[in-house]
This record gives structure tokens, sequence and C-alpha cells, in this order.
């Protein structure tokens, strides 16, 4: 069938299923399978025909309303993943130590596709509240560790993700020129640091270190989340610290 005089690309019942997966993921919340065949523009009767093979799978779970959401098989993948991830626990246990030293929240952030992924965290004792839980993602342009997770990759690599994946943020204040981009990414991570002002959220600042494999690439990042005034009057210490905290963690990781 054609469409303005174009072949309509077929989507395969994987593809679709992933589509499901993925949009019920970025929407964080129970859907139907009417509203996900209209959101995805799929037909009725083929997402009514997936979403009933992925319970079967315990792979979406449904509610006595018909409301469909992931199910437990999807938490068994996420786990047996994370426990395979380089340095991930010599990382967690990392930040909780750092935390505890200075009080802030610690994050660990990893590279997913075009986003980058919160897959672990710590909250400081104070009264400062980050936004971002664990499983949030958002544009590698955003945060510090975004820009880190690609600064090993050669120029052009760092540039062509960069142009396709830079999105403005909710403050405006986030870099989206790719050649800019591209240069920070680089300096920053031979520096080991990459520091990141109200980009991403009003008054918050994130100060994040890059853990690396034995082939010297960025794996991972560790990162503090704190309030922008006092990251700028004790911006030497924590760098000092956070660098410090991944390099503990460096001589741990194995290449994957």
């Amino acid at each position: 069938m054609k469409d303005g005089g174009l072949p309509r690309k077929r989507v395969g019942a994987i593809d679709r299923a992933l589509q499901i997966l993925d949009f019920l993921t970025e929407r964080a919340e129970p859907m139907n399978a009417y509203e996900l065949a209209r959101v995805l523009g799929a037909p009725a009767s083929t997402v009514y025909k997936i979403t009933e093979e992925l319970v079967d799978r315990a792979m979406l779970v449904r509610d006595n309303v018909g409301m469909l959401w992931l199910g437990p098989r999807l938490m068994r993948y996420g786990l047996t993943y994370r426990a395979r991830m380089d340095a991930f626990a010599d990382a967690k246990r990392e930040m909780e130590r750092l935390c505890a030293e200075i009080g802030e929240t610690v994050q660990i952030c990893v590279r997913d596709e075009d986003m980058m992924n919160v897959i672990g965290m710590v909250r400081g004792k104070g009264h400062f509240n980050v936004a971002s839980e664990v499983g949030t993602r958002v544009p590698l342009n955003w945060t510090a560790s975004g820009r880190l997770l690609l600064g090993h990759l050669p120029a052009d690599e760092r540039r062509a993700i960069f142009s396709h994946t830079a999105r403005p943020s909710e403050t405006g204040l986030a870099e989206t020129d790719p050649d800019r981009l591209t240069q920070m990414s680089g300096d920053e991570f031979k520096a080991r640091v990459a520091v990141q002002m109200s980009a991403s959220e009003y008054a918050v600042a994130c100060i994040a270190s890059p853990i690396c494999d034995l082939r010297g690439a960025c794996v991972a990042t560790i990162s503090i989340v704190l309030p922008e005034s006092r990251a700028r009057a004790e911006l030497p210490q924590f760098i000092q610290a956070v660098t410090k905290a991944a390099q503990n963690v460096d001589r741990t990781v194995l290449p994957g």
C-alpha cells in the first residue's frame, strides 16, 4: 500500500512490542490497549493481540479494569543486566561513601542510547530535593554526566551524536550547539570532571567524574547534585571529592 506515493513501512511484531514497552516506560503510568493503539498509530487489533501475548509472558500485567503496566519479567531482565554491569557494585558503595562524606545527593549515571539514565542515587541529609529519581532519562547535553559519557569517543562521533540528540532544556541554559558540546565533552573527559549549573533545573548544580573501563571508555559517571549556591562556594572541594570517588572505582572496572 502506498501513502502519498511512498511505500508504507510495515512494522513487525517485535518492533511493535518494543514500542509498547518503550511508551509505557516513558509515560510512567498504566494505559489500556486502545490508548496505546491511538498514540502509536497502530491498528487496534494488532495492539490487542501483542499486548495479550506480552501479558501471557509476564512482560505486561493487566488490572481488573484493563489497564496495562510493565510486568515482573522485565524486572528480572533489568536486575540481571544491572548485576552484570562492570563496576556497578563498587560504584554503589562509593556513592554511599561519598554521600556520607559530603552530605549531598550522589548519583550514578549511564548512557541509555541517546539519553543519560540515572541508575543509582543516595539522597543527602539536607532538605534540598532533586527532581530526578532512579530511572530518570534526560538528553545527554543537559547534564555534566551526559557530556562525559561521550567524552572518550572520537570527535566526529561525538559531534554526530550531539547533532541529532541535543535539545533545549526547560531552563534554556543547556548548551545545544554540536560543535561546542563536542569540544566541551572532550575537554571535560580529559580533565576527568564536568560541572553544570542550572542547565536542567534552576539553582541545581551537577559535578560529575567519569568511571572508565580498562580500555579507557566511560561506562558510567558518579556525580554530586547539590544547590548551585553551595557548589559555587565550595567547588574545588567538591571536584576533589567526586574525582577521587571515580578513581576509586576506576581501578576495579574490567572491560566488557
